[in-house]
């Protein structure tokens, strides 16, 4: 034991049943400042009167990574691991220290939390670089039409087929995009996006393909990669495909065809590898009959074609999707998360939301910067979406019911809103003290 253990610059001991001591290094016997001759055959609480062995025979469980302070004074990180028999007896007891100081301990810590907030550091950048920022984990929806548009783009990010995103503004299509990329084989490359709607149709081409020097006035020195080299091994995410000129989808019909581009002004192909992402909000099948849209490319395109719902569509999302993005854009704000009033969900929940996610995201943003307590009210919503509401209503019910069912939402609402100032609410509601007063008893609101 000596030959194995001598060597190995770890303080370690073993003891037998009795915790006598059967073996310690050289290297431990220096930590505890005694000969190595004196230690053997000792029982280990003569030699280390603070001991815990005899607590780990008797509990037959190891302690690891203990803190433990010595007789001489000095602490350390340790192990104590009893050794059992096939009758669960207590045989040896192993020890060793893992850091014969604290403070060395301490340091390994400090730099190891160091080392996990720089690579969490370096992966947000190298995903910035990489341009996909969305995962599976950032698309929330329980509804079954939301799990059946997850269940297909998660079976299209298995494959190295064109995607063809269908779905209103606003509902997430690019998040989608994001997700099926870093979902797939090519998660480590590029994702690389281009709205055609927002590029003119005399520069698109350019973007797309590049350009070589003196293709044109204005044309930089050198050339420019166009945004399907630039994603070589990757992806390209091409958003509104619908608003691509019909001579632009002739060429972009090769590409996907011959797999290589051409710059611009030039005359050699260049090879590429791309996996192609594309959206739209607008139904191309229409457009192929009106001739604005090309039923080739559209063909290419929709190899697995993903139908996002809209949220009027996606029955129970909706109260999840809510608190969800109040928590974001509170954090983007800096500002503490309220919680959405009941009546104030129900009203949420009523309305048909054309802009669907995005237009709620924008009504939670505009309701945070107003609230001036802890609790989004309904006076804090648009009136277009509150009128909503009560037109809603009115097809339920009386004009008295309706009348003052929304007093009664207006009162609660400016009463929590003033933390139970009755003097503040009166002025907010432009009525008289004595009538909030009446209006509390009639409708049964407390302070």
């Amino acid at each position: 034991m000596e030959k194995i253990f001598d060597p190995i610059p770890v303080p370690i001991i073993l003891v037998d049943h009795d915790t006598k001591v059967v073996m310690i290094n050289q290297v431990f016997a220096d930590f505890l400042g005694q000969h190595r001759e004196d230690i053997i055959g000792k029982k280990v609480a003569h030699v280390d009167p603070t001991t815990r062995f005899p607590d780990v025979f008797k509990k037959r469980r190891s302690e690891i990574a203990w803190k433990h302070q010595f007789s001489n004074g000095r602490t350390a990180i340790v192990h104590r691991i009893p050794v059992l028999d096939e009758q669960k007896r207590v045989q040896y007891g192993f020890g060793m220290l893992l850091f014969e100081d604290v403070q060395e301990f301490r340091d390994i810590i400090s730099k190891n939390k160091l080392l996990e907030s720089e690579l969490k550091k370096a992966k947000s950048q190298l995903k910035e670089i990489r341009g996909a920022k969305y995962s599976w984990d950032s698309i929330i929806g329980k509804s079954e039409r939301m799990q059946q548009a997850l269940y297909l783009s998660k079976k299209s990010a298995e494959t190295t087929s064109n995607v063809l995103l269908l779905g209103e503004s606003g509902t997430g299509k690019e998040l989608f995009a994001h997700a099926i990329h870093n979902g797939s084989e090519r998660a480590h490359e590029k994702f690389v996006k281009i709205n055609c709607a927002a590029i003119p149709a005399e520069l698109l081409e350019s973007e797309l393909f590049g350009y070589v020097e003196g293709a044109f006035t204005g044309a930089k020195r050198g050339g420019k990669v166009g945004k399907f080299e630039l994603a070589e091994k990757g992806t390209i995410f091409l958003d509104e495909i619908g608003e691509m000129p019909l001579s632009m989808q002739v060429k972009l019909l090769r590409v996907l065809q011959e797999k290589e581009v051409e710059r611009v002004g030039g005359n050699k192909t260049v090879e590429v590898d791309v996996r192609v992402i594309a959206a739209t909000n607008q139904n191309l099948e229409s457009m192929i009959v009106q001739g604005t849209f090309r039923e080739d490319l559209f063909y290419r395109l929709n190899v697995m074609a993903i139908e996002i719902p809209p949220l009027r569509e996606r029955d129970g999302d909706l109260i999840l999707l809510a608190e969800k993005l109040l928590e974001k854009v509170a954090e983007e704000l800096g500002k503490i998360v309220p919680d959405i009033a009941p009546s104030t969900m129900s009203i949420l929940e009523d309305y048909d939301w054309a802009g669907n996610v995005r237009e709620l995201e924008n009504v939670l943003e505009r309701a945070l910067n107003l609230a001036e307590s802890t609790e989004i009210l309904p006076i804090h919503l648009p009136y277009s979406i509150t009128r909503h509401h009560v037109h809603k209503k009115v097809k339920q019910g009386s004009l008295k019911d309706i009348m003052e069912e929304t007093e009664k939402e207006m009162v609660l609402s400016v009463m929590k809103e003033t933390g139970g100032n009755k003097r503040k609410a009166a002025e907010k509601l432009d009525i008289s003290r004595s009538s909030l007063y009446d209006k509390l008893e009639k409708y049964e609101i407390t302070d």
